[in-house]
């Protein structure tokens, strides 16, 4: 009730900032039939990525093969912006970047390393080769003012794809706490 409310107030007293009236498209909408969509554009998004990873990781859990996008990205059977390869790694930009510069950084071989806290001793050295390689891919790109580097992990980490990767964030001020 008290986000309904919120919304007939923001209708009322915003109704002339378009900035607002674009952001959240109350003109096409009906603030009684969507209310939780009307809150925030952006949740609807994660509402959809957390539905992403719940399936990713539902999937995950069944114990069958599982061949990932990333894979077919490697066999390059998937087009992909590449920004670095080697004969361990690939990093290509992300179709959906959240920031100006967002690149994923996999291993090519995920030899069982679906997720980070999957992580043994025998993946030490491609875990180390992995930030290597986003130290050296945020220097080509640029970010020498700063970027960030983020892995999910889990349904809880909203792990959409299995197959651990890290995204290398920045091009521009990033905001803390991020999510």
């Amino acid at each position: 009730m008290r986000l309904i409310r919120f919304a007939e107030h923001a209708t009322s007293s915003l109704h002339g900032c378009r900035r607002f009236r674009n952001r959240f498209n109350f003109e096409n909408r009906s603030v009684f039939s969507t209310p939780l969509k009307l809150y925030h554009r952006g949740m609807s998004s994660q509402t959809s990525e957390r539905e992403k990873a719940d399936a990713a990781a539902e999937l995950a859990g069944t114990g069958k093969p599982k061949v990932t996008i990333f894979d077919k990205i490697i066999r390059k059977e998937i087009p992909a912006k590449i920004a670095f390869e080697d004969e361990m790694c690939l990093a290509f930009h992300d179709v959906q970047p959240q920031a100006p510069v967002h690149i994923l950084i996999i291993p090519k071989n995920s030899d069982g390393l679906s997720q980070l806290s999957a992580a043994e001793e025998r993946h030490k050295p491609i875990l180390g080769h992995l930030m290597y390689v986003a130290r050296k891919v945020a220097q080509d790109q640029g970010l020498a003012n700063g970027f960030r580097i983020v892995i999910n992990d889990g349904p809880d980490g909203c792990q959409s794809v299995y197959h651990l990767h890290i995204h290398l964030l920045g091009g521009r001020k990033l905001g803390w706490p991020p999510g």
